[in-house]
Order: structure tokens, then C-alpha cells, then sequence
């Protein structure tokens, strides 16, 4: 079987993360925000005070791409690490004002490019298609059990 790439789901779902990425970059980079912060915002938007280990948990990174991060974020004023009063040991992350502020123009940027990028298709597509992703992005997470 000779290997296609219009036929390969790994290297669709690639191009449209990079095509994705592009334009949301292009709406947030003038907010001051770029596609690296972008994720931990979005966790931290739904809840802040977490631990870097919560947040790597949560997407499902490496640890040394998510202090990188985390150092941008902290650099760029968009959080504050503190120490947690139970365990010092572990910091927690707690966003600024600053990046409280950009919530609302951030995830309307991101609103944006979905509806653009899923304009083609139908209320049943869009439900289908992001079902469908929700369940291979299930598919390839690394099992709990030890084997």
C-alpha cells in the first residue's frame, strides 16, 4: 500500500492544526498573546491556583515546555506564581489582571477562526466532525495501566 497523504489522517489533522494555528495567531498576536500561551490560558482561564504539574496534566505537555511557558507568562506579566500555603514545595500559578482582561477578546478571537474554519459545514457536520476528533484525540492517549 503506498502511503497518501491526502488520505492520511495523521497528516490532515497536522496541515489544519498549523492552518488553525496560523490564523489564530494573527488574531491574538495583536493582543499581546501567542499560540504557546494560549493553551495554559485557556485552562487557567477556567480555574487558576493550579500547580504545574496540574496544568501538564491538563495538556498533556512536557514538563519542560510548560516551564518555558510559564516563564513567558510570568515575563509578559500574564501570571503570578505563589507558594502554596500546604505544600511549599509546589507553586500554584495565578493569573494577573492583565490576562483576566484578555479572556473575553482571546476566546473571541478563537470563536472566530472555528466558525471560519467550520463554515463549510453543516450544525450536524460541525457536532460530527468535533465528535469525531474528540474521540481519536481519546483513541491516542497513552493507557493507565502499566504494562
Amino acid at each position: 500500500m503506498t502511503f497518501s497523504r491526502d488520505d492520511s489522517a495523521g497528516y490532515l489533522a497536522n496541515h489544519l492544526a498549523r492552518l488553525f494555528a496560523r490564523e489564530l495567531q494573527a488574531r491574538i498576536k495583536p493582543l499581546g498573546l501567542s499560540i504557546g500561551t494560549f493553551p495554559a490560558l485557556l485552562v487557567l482561564w477556567e480555574g487558576d491556583g493550579l500547580t504545574q504539574r496540574e496544568l501538564i496534566a491538563a495538556l498533556d505537555i512536557e514538563q519542560p515546555t510548560m516551564a518555558n511557558t510559564l516563564a513567558r507568562m510570568e515575563r509578559d506579566g500574564l501570571i503570578q506564581r505563589r507558594r502554596d500555603p500546604h505544600d511549599g514545595r509546589a507553586q500554584r500559578i495565578w493569573l494577573t489582571e492583565t490576562a483576566r482582561a484578555l479572556k473575553e477578546p482571546a476566546t473571541a478571537a478563537a470563536t472566530a477562526v472555528n466558525a471560519r474554519a467550520l463554515a463549510g459545514l453543516s450544525a450536524t457536520e460541525r457536532a460530527t466532525f468535533v465528535a469525531l476528533m474528540r474521540k481519536v484525540v481519546t483513541g491516542l492517549q497513552p493507557d493507565d495501566e502499566v504494562v
